[in-house]
C-alpha cells in the first residue's frame, strides 16, 4: 500500500508539503483528554483574537480553493472549520482519541490533517483531480460522485476518502473503535510550509505512537514525485 499526490497536483501547488504518519495497533481506550487540553489552550494563545482569514496558513488554503474553483467562504479546509468552532465555542468535537490529538494539534498550526481507517482504503491512497465516476460516503445520505476536477483522496478501487481536498472527509474510511490502523495526512501550502509540517510531525509523532500498541512508522515529509510506501 502506498501514498502519493499526482505529479499535477505538485505542479499546481509547488509550496505543498505533506506529513505523513503511519499507526499501527490502535490502543482505542487510550486517554488523550490532558493532552487535547493542553494543545488546545497552546492554539489560543498562539493565536490571539486574530481571525482565521488573517493566518498565512488558512490564507493559502484560501487561494489553492479559489485556484480550484471554489468559493473559499463556502468551502473551508479543516483546519479553518475547527479553528472557527474553537474560537466561537471554546472547544473541539470529541470523536476518537486519535482523531481528537489530530484536531487538536491542528489548531494549534493551523495545517488541516485528514486521518483514514487503512483498513477501508484498497491498495493505495492518491491526492487528485476527481475524473466523476468515483463513489464518495458522506456521513450521513447516499453516495455522491465528486465534481471533475476536484481534488479528492482516491484508492484502487475508484472511492474518494475526502472531497475538495481537505474539505470533507468521507464516512466510508473514517476512524472509528474498530480502528487497527490509520493513515495521518498533513497538508500545507503556505510560503514555511515545509518547516511548519516537521514541527507538526515533532510534536504529533509522539502523542500517535503513545495509542499505539506496535508503534508509528517514522513520520516522514512528502516530495514531488515521491511516494510514501506502508
Amino acid at each position: 500500500m502506498f501514498f502519493r499526490h499526482h505529479e499535477e497536483i505538485w505542479s499546481t501547488f509547488p509550496r505543498l508539503a505533506a506529513g505523513l504518519i503511519y499507526v499501527r495497533d490502535i490502543d482505542g481506550s487510550y486517554e488523550v483528554s490532558h493532552e487535547v487540553s493542553r494543545l488546545r489552550e497552546a492554539a489560543r494563545a498562539k493565536h490571539g483574537d486574530t481571525l482565521e482569514s488573517e493566518l498565512p496558513e488558512i490564507q493559502a488554503w484560501r487561494r489553492a480553493f479559489a485556484t480550484l474553483g471554489l468559493k473559499p467562504t463556502q468551502y473551508r479546509c479543516a483546519a479553518e472549520s475547527l479553528l472557527r468552532r474553537l474560537r466561537k465555542e471554546g472547544r473541539l468535537p470529541s470523536v476518537h482519541p486519535l482523531v481528537d490529538l489530530c484536531n487538536a494539534v491542528s489548531v494549534l498550526y493551523a495545517v488541516p490533517i485528514a486521518v483514514f481507517d487503512l483498513e477501508k482504503v484498497a491498495g493505495y491512497l492518491e491526492v487528485r483531480r476527481a475524473r466523476g465516476n468515483e463513489i464518495y460516503t458522506p456521513f450521513s445520505g447516499p453516495d455522491e460522485a465528486p465534481e471533475v476536477g476536484e481534488v479528492v483522496f482516491a484508492d484502487a478501487t475508484n472511492r474518494a476518502h475526502a472531497r475538495r481536498w481537505s474539505n470533507r472527509q468521507s464516512g466510508f474510511s473514517a476512524v472509528g473503535p474498530a480502528t487497527a490502523s490509520a493513515l495521518i495526512v498533513a497538508e500545507a501550502l503556505h510560503e514555511t510550509a515545509a518547516a511548519d509540517i516537521q514541527a507538526l510531525l515533532d510534536t504529533l509523532g509522539p502523542l500517535a505512537a503513545g495509542m499505539a500498541r506496535s508503534g508509528i512508522r517514522d513520520p516522514v515529509i512528502g516530495s514531488a514525485g515521491g511516494q510514501f510506501d506502508f
